[in-house]
């Protein structure tokens, strides 16, 4: 499998650490609103990239963060903590705040079809973990005091910018535009790892420490979560591409720091979700979450199937005829499943292991999830019975999560019972676009074969043929397709 990693800007062979368990680490929400759609792209491609490491053969630990303290609004170390900000807005404590939209983040999750990963940390949870990390920086004087604060010193760095290569002189301080200069900084770059009440009196959650009352930075969060579940290597880790600078150029800075060798192998970046006006954010424009979708009358699994049609290192431009497109053509892609017999013959297995080596060569290129699917596009043109066509297509949609068959079940459901509505005639659409052209067409098929006249049936039902159009009988009704 090869992947492209974002600390060496290459693509490499993925080899893990320790080839019995791969770790696998994800940045998780900050927990003081929904999440917009355009977070949760991330999610979706780091879970197909768990469940395809599982596809080929691994185990894996995937830990995840759920940040409920110390988010700074400018995601350096300047302006309101995000979770008191939520927390005002909605007249609720912190706590209250951060339970309610966990639990939304992960009910969104489920009807994306991600899986919960296998260990999941709320930073609150962890503040000893966090006090001995600081504890040795400052010993080793990777760190200092001022003004009441801990700061990691990034001057004792060989290299702070890992992911990429930036002139130091065009760096804003504390990275978003204006944002004032913490004049406790011996340098621009250097970061907090623990703040006291010093510096935000009306927090809301605090803790002792050996350097006052205060709470954790953002950044230091994922260092301690991740080392306390995963030891000292992690193979992968994940998230957005607006995590790669400052958090996890941070990140890799405290840790290795602390640890003394290299953290992470391989670093993966999902790219931005834009709409037309630009990147996503959850301040401008319609706050675009899984619920709206619903309301709009969307299915989240087309969302993620919208995803899927993209490479994740590419960025995707949202807008509502992409998702609609994209609709129609998961729902079309349901009905050809849904067409397809299961009880037509015996799994053919070389048939199988043929189809399943595109299907992974398109994942083992870099998780190109476009060419995967692809794949199952291959697999409904197959020369082969429809009994082998249903196993291939349940056995990738362990990877893409897309409920194809689960889908296509209820679908065949709802056909047989339009085929035996009493006494109606019903025409079915087996791409369930309807077309009012051929669907007069066969009307008028229907009542030739009622008037006996036979010979006018027959030149309809090939006429119909030479345009492209199969049509099959069914009780009380017909069916057709393209062929």
């Amino acid at each position: 499998m090869i992947l492209y990693n974002s600390a060496s800007r290459k693509r490499e062979e993925f080899v893990p650490h320790n080839p019995e368990l791969v770790s696998m680490y994800t940045c998780g929400p900050t927990v003081y609103h929904f999440a917009h759609i355009g977070n949760l792209r991330s999610y979706i491609m780091e879970d197909v990239l768990e469940k395809y490491l599982r596809y080929i053969g691994y185990s894996v630990k995937r830990v995840m963060n759920i940040t409920d303290v110390g988010h700074l609004t400018s995601d350096a170390d300047e302006g309101e903590d995000k979770m008191l900000k939520g927390a005002k807005r909605e007249h609720k404590s912190v706590m209250e705040i951060a339970k309610y939209y966990t639990d939304a983040f992960f009910s969104d999750c489920n009807k994306l079809n991600i899986k919960r990963p296998d260990v999941v940390e709320p930073a609150t949870n962890c503040i000893e973990d966090y006090i001995r990390i600081i504890t040795k920086l400052l010993d080793t004087g990777y760190a200092y005091l001022a003004g009441g604060n801990v700061y990691f010193d990034t001057s004792k760095l060989d290299r702070y910018y890992v992911f990429n290569d930036f002139n130091e002189d065009d760096l804003a301080v504390g990275v978003r535009e204006g944002v004032e200069e913490d004049v406790n900084k011996r340098n621009k770059n250097d970061f907090v790892l623990w703040f006291t009440k010093s510096k935000f009196e009306d927090q809301a959650l605090k803790w002792d420490s050996p350097w006052g009352t205060g709470y954790p930075g953002w950044h230091i969060e994922c260092s301690g979560i991740s080392m306390k579940h995963l030891g000292e290597y992690i193979d992968i880790h994940c998230g957005g591409i607006d995590n790669a600078f400052p958090h996890h150029t941070n990140e890799i800075a405290q840790s290795e720091a602390y640890l003394g060798h290299k953290w992470v192998k391989y670093w993966m970046h999902v790219l931005h979700l834009n709409t037309t006006d630009g990147k996503m954010s959850k301040s401008k424009g319609e706050f675009l979450t899984v619920s709206l979708l619903e309301e709009k009358g969307y299915d989240p699994v087309a969302y993620r199937f919208f995803c899927l049609q993209s490479h994740y290192r590419k960025s995707l431009v949202f807008t509502w005829e992409n998702l609609d497109n994209a609709q129609l053509a998961y729902n079309k892609l349901i009905a050809k499943i849904a067409a397809l017999k299961p009880d037509d013959g015996e799994v053919d297995r070389t048939v199988y292991e043929t189809l399943k080596q595109k299907f992974m060569a398109g994942l083992d290129n870099d998780l190109n999830t476009s060419l995967g699917i692809t794949a199952l596009y291959d697999v409904l043109k197959a020369k082969t019975n429809d009994a082998t066509k249903l196993f291939c297509i349940g056995d990738f949609d362990q990877v893409l999560s897309l409920s194809l068959l689960e889908k296509a079940a209820a679908k065949r459901e709802e056909l047989k019972k339009q085929a035996v509505t009493a006494g109606e005639f019903t025409i079915i659409a087996e791409d369930g676009t309807p077309d009012a052209e051929i669907e007069a067409k066969i009307y008028a098929r229907r009542d030739a074969k009622k008037a006996k006249n036979f010979a006018l049936a027959d030149q309809i039902r090939d006429e119909l043929k030479a345009a492209g159009i199969e049509v099959t009988d069914i009780p009380n009704g017909a069916k057709w397709k393209h062929i």
